[in-house]
């Protein structure tokens, strides 16, 4: 994926790991925040949204997600690292403005989906680590 000479730019990136929310500002003025969660749930990743039409995999208990490593791929995206392990999305500026751009409808879409399913955004079990 080559960036586009109309793609939008990011002037700023900020990962606020308390709020769990990466606040963005574009080159038209555009600025917003997504929250790991929903990065997570809508990464551009094949194994999120499949290969195809129709083979998305609706992405269940992310609620506490966190990003743990921001990485930049050219001058045109970043690659998000999820503590869930989780690191094979690559997210485009023009991919982050659209979803800022479209935030509360693809929410409302989601939690649809997730209670369509049963599903929550909840994990189902809780893991404790600890040494020893």
């Amino acid at each position: 994926m080559k960036p586009d000479a109309l793609e939008h730019r990011v002037d700023r990136i900020h990962y606020a790991r308390n709020q769990r929310t990466l606040d963005l500002s574009f080159d038209d003025g555009l600025t917003g925040s997504l929250t790991a969660e929903f990065l997570r749930v809508f990464s551009p990743s094949a194994e999120v949204r499949g290969h195809g039409p129709g083979q998305e995999v609706l992405q269940t208990g992310k609620a506490g997600v966190q990003i743990i490593a921001i990485n930049p791929v050219g001058h045109y995206a970043v690659q998000l690292v999820f503590d869930d392990g989780h690191d094979s999305g690559l997210y485009s500026w023009s991919y982050l403005h659209d979803l800022i751009s479209r935030q509360s409808e693809l929410w409302r879409d989601y939690t649809a989906r997730l209670n369509a399913a049963g599903l929550g955004r909840d994990a189902d079990t809780q893991v404790l680590m600890f040494q020893p």
